[in-house]
């Protein structure tokens, strides 16, 4: 569909090209008997993200943290960024939003899909935190991986979900939020909208809830690591 920008004049086009995409490992491939992905929060990076996850690097699974495609300066400091200055990375922002989504979802297909080929057929774990959570969640629905496990954590589920659609993708998979109950970025009103909707399209979940802030607890990811699937 054209569109024009009612100021100038110009109309947008969209050109889907190639470009270098990177993630980060923890464990070895070879020998593990589950996978997971976790994807990283607005202003992370998946190097400085997959820290979080070094306390479940037990030998049994295998950890891969993509990173965002869209990095930018964190830092709001005038004049020229140099070494010292933080990179940070962004999932989305709400320009172009469908084209964005669609570029992570295939992004983050293709590397479930690499992974397995080092794997083999092992069971896959999907966590998602802040930014990350919608990220997830609309991966786990409209990408081609089907995860066992989804592990919201530190966000809501998207409002804008095609929710008919996430019963049927969704049926199947253990669904976890897991919330901090000192989170000052969850507010009661938006888990009570989220509750409604996922109960009216019967998508099944569990909640975890840990004495802590906006971050990934250690205990908790630990105590969840070791759930059966």
């Amino acid at each position: 569909m054209t569109r024009l920008d009612p100021k100038t004049g110009a109309e947008e086009h969209h050109l889907a090209i190639e470009r270098t995409a990177r993630y980060w490992t923890l464990g070895v491939a070879e020998s593990a008997e589950e996978v997971w992905i976790v994807l990283h929060g607005y202003k992370q990076l998946a190097r400085r993200f997959m820290r979080r996850f070094a306390a479940i690097n037990d030998g049994r699974r295998f950890i891969v943290a993509p990173e965002a495609l869209s990095r930018f300066y964190v830092s709001s400091s005038e004049g020229r960024h140099g070494v010292a200055s933080v990179v940070g990375a962004t999932w989305m922002t709400r320009e172009d939003r469908m084209s964005e989504i669609r570029d992570y979802v295939a992004y983050l297909d293709r590397v479930a899909a690499h992974v397995g080929t080092l794997t083999g057929d092992v069971p896959l774990v999907v966590v998602g935190f802040s930014q990350g959570v919608a990220t997830a969640t609309r991966w786990a629905i409209h990408g081609e991986t089907r995860p066992v496990r989804l592990v919201l954590w530190g966000d809501f589920s998207p409002p804008d979900l095609d929710l008919e659609l996430a019963g049927v993708r969704l049926a199947a998979v253990d669904v976890v939020m897991v919330r901090g109950s000192k989170d000052a970025a969850l507010s009661p009103r938006l888990a009570q909208e989220e509750a409604v909707r996922l109960e009216a399209a019967g998508i099944d979940y569990r909640t975890i809830t840990y004495p802590g802030g906006h971050d990934i607890d250690e205990e908790t990811l630990v105590r969840l690591s070791k759930e059966p699937r």
